[in-house]
Parts: structure tokens; sequence; C-alpha cells
């Protein structure tokens, strides 16, 4: 029997480049089924991720010109992790395997083919991993992967040059389900739950329309999510510098009152300033990050939803 598959699509203010990727993922579903690889009631299934734009709209109207097309709508932008999770969420009881990818069309569709290969040998998650990012620009490259490395180095659990594009399985989803987190960092949390896995690498094209919603704004934010969510060594690197800086501290200790006592101390405030200056910094540093977890924390303990789905496309009788 085949297996039912769900294509999990976010959406965000994306009614320039939905019209035409939106064929392009019906076409893989259909050749995918026609191949015998996935059964004929698959799904393409959009979460639309609070747009301000038509991309509701545009939904509405591709789930009723095609049942394979179907979409939910998040009630107010909650962000892209969320919105994969609530679409992975609202798939995991009722097909077999999911896959997720972004609406812009960057990355290759038919590595599809490969993910659903790599899951009929037994393999229950399936990462892309970009091959290349020859379309990107310099700083676009390398900001991308020193975010990879930066998070490894932190601890952080990830596959390197591998973001959102994935396929899970539902026996996975179910374990995922578990996950109670708030803050989200899927590309971190999805390795924890373990099974077997590979990678399929790919090549990233240009984006087919519209503008990129991840800058280098949001990008610095996802690395910090990932960090704090993921991993406790910023906390112990605080500890081993706070060490560090207070046996520096007392070795110059040491070193003023054998100065002193040999008669040959001479005022020094410029020193002085720039040691206080120096450890004020530090103190500053550490409390931010500090912070940071306190906050994480803060978050967690309100247990609010992590999204809340305000529209769907059928009603319950019809799925």
């Amino acid at each position: 029997m085949q297996p039912k598959l769900y294509i999990i699509i976010p959406c965000y203010n994306e009614q320039e480049v939905l019209p035409i990727t939106a064929p392009m993922f019906l076409e893989k579903l259909k050749s995918l089924s026609a191949a015998g690889k996935i059964s004929g009631d698959s799904r393409v299934l959009f979460v639309n991720d609070g747009s301000r734009d038509d991309t509701w709209s545009i939904i509405e109207k591709l789930s009723k010109e095609d049942e394979h097309y179907i979409g939910i709508s998040q009630s107010r932008n909650r962000g892209h992790q969320n919105a994969v999770l609530a679409g992975l969420m609202e798939a995991k009881d009722v097909c077999d395997i999911t896959i997720s990818i972004d609406c812009d069309g960057q990355d290759d569709i038919n590595a599809m083919d490969q993910m659903v290969d790599a899951y009929l040998d037994g393999c229950e998650v399936v990462y892309g991993v970009r091959s290349s990012r020859e379309t990107d620009t310099f700083f676009k490259r390398f900001t991308a992967q020193s975010f990879y490395k930066f998070l490894s180095a932190m601890g952080a659990e990830v596959v390197y040059n591998h973001a959102d594009y994935r396929l899970i399985s539902a026996k996975v989803l179910r374990e995922f389900a578990n996950f109670r987190e708030v803050n989200l960092f899927l590309r971190g949390m999805v390795p924890l739950v373990g099974f077997k896995s590979t990678t399929v690498s790919y090549s990233r094209a240009e984006r087919l329309a519209g503008e990129s919603h991840y800058p280098l704004k949001k990008m610095i934010a996802l690395a910090v999510d990932g960090i704090t969510s993921l991993s406790v060594k910023p906390l112990r690197l605080i500890t081993g510098f706070g060490v560090l800086v207070a046996l520096i501290s007392f070795i110059g200790v040491l070193w003023a009152l054998i100065t002193a006592l040999c008669g040959r101390a001479v005022a020094g405030w410029a020193s002085m300033t720039c040691i206080v200056c120096f450890v004020s910094g530090v103190q500053l540093i550490c409390l931010g990050i500090i912070g940071e977890y306190i906050g994480k924390i803060y978050m967690e303990t309100k247990q609010r939803p992590r999204y809340i789905i305000s529209q769907r496309t059928w009603d319950d009788k019809s799925r």
C-alpha cells in the first residue's frame, strides 16, 4: 500500500510566488502518485501564517479548483517555525509521511523523489541538504555557513546546510508531538527525536518571485533561539570565563600588594579605568546571556499555544 503524503508549505505574504509554485507542487504530487510511490489521496497543505496580502484568498481559490490543495490559516502571524509545526501537527494523524518545504521555489522539488525512496527503504526522517550556494551572494553565503558552524560550536545538534526541507514520517511526528517547547527551532529539535535518518543533496535556486522573508536580522534571531533552546553551553562558557577573569584579578591583587610592599607603587588611574570598564562590560554581557535564558524559561512556563488555527479550507466531515 502506497504511503499517503502531505506536502507542508508555510506561507507568509506569498501572493506573488504562490500562483507560480502551487502548480509545481501539485505536478510533483501527481507524478509521485503516477509512479506508484505515494497514494492518490495525498495532499498539498498550505499554512497561511497570518499574511497581510491575498495569500489566504489564493489558497482558498486553489482548494476549490483541485481537491489535492488544502489549507489552514493561523489566527495571526506566529513565525515560520510555528507555521511549519502547525502543518505537521495537522497532518500527522491523517497521513503516513510529510515533506515540509518553503513556498518560494528555491528548494528543488525533484529531491522529493529521493526522499520518498529513502522512506520506502526504511528511513523515517530524510533531511534536504543544500549541495551548493552558488546563487547566493557572498554575504548571504558567508552568514549562512557561519550560522550552522556557530550553532554546532555552541552545542546545538543540527544538520549542516539543512533548513526546513525534510521528510518526516507520521510515526516520528507522533513522538515529536510530545516535545512541548514554546521556543521552536525545528531543525535542531527533529534530530533529538531519533529514528533512522539520512540526507538528500540538492542545488538551491533563486527565488522565483517576491522578496525573501529571512533577512540577516531574522537569521540572527533564529540562531539565538536555536542556541538558547537546545544548549546550555553559553552558560558554561560564562562560568569558565568568569573563573579566568577571577584568576587574572587575583594575580593582579597579588602583584599590587607586592608592588606596594616593595615601595614601588605608582598611581595608575588609566590602567584601573581600563580594568573596571573591561570587567563591567563582561558582567553586562554575561547578564544579557543569562537574561536570555531566563526569558526563555518565562515564556515556557506560560505554556501558551504555539499556534491557533482560525480557518480551514475543509470542514471536519470532508477530510
